[in-house]
């Protein structure tokens, strides 16, 4: 079973300054559902971070411990940082995208994959939970860079 699932939400900053944390690997874990750890596991060509980087992730995801490695495709930055998975438990693509919006950025996540194996029984709940973490994402991030009133 295919699994598409997307969340947007309008952060009221500049998306320089959204992109900036958002596409930085070293704060997946402070914003993004279930992510214990991120690292830098293989530099871009022309080193650090940018196409051909990987990050390797360890998220708990329906209880079970996933570890899971996604290579960057594209990094066009503040705009766009879209990531496909080279290991792990399914094919999984990962787009972010972060455009000048009336009220700052509209920032965007979606979650491409291929539920298969011990995820295909579980799809159904998985694209639930998929689109439940997103929006919850979404929520973090703007709590991280936005001050509390």
């Amino acid at each position: 079973m295919t699994i598409d699932e997307t969340a947007q939400r309008v952060i009221p900053l500049p998306p320089e300054q959204v992109a900036a944390y958002a596409m930085d690997w070293r704060h997946d874990h402070e914003w993004t559902q279930g992510i214990r750890t991120a690292e830098l596991t293989r530099e871009a060509d022309g080193g650090g971070f940018g196409v051909g980087a990987e990050v390797t992730r360890t998220a708990y995801f329906l209880g079970k411990r996933i570890d899971y490695v996604l290579r960057v495709a594209r990094h066009d930055p503040p705009g766009l940082l879209d990531m496909v998975s080279v290991a792990g438990p399914m094919p999984m693509h990962v787009t972010y995208s972060f455009t000048p919006d009336a009220g700052g950025t509209l920032a965007r996540i979606r979650v491409r994959g291929d539920a298969g194996g011990y995820y295909r029984l579980a799809a159904p709940l998985m694209a639930r939970k998929v689109r439940s973490s997103l929006g919850k994402d979404l929520r973090d991030l703007e709590h991280r860079l936005t001050p509390a009133p």
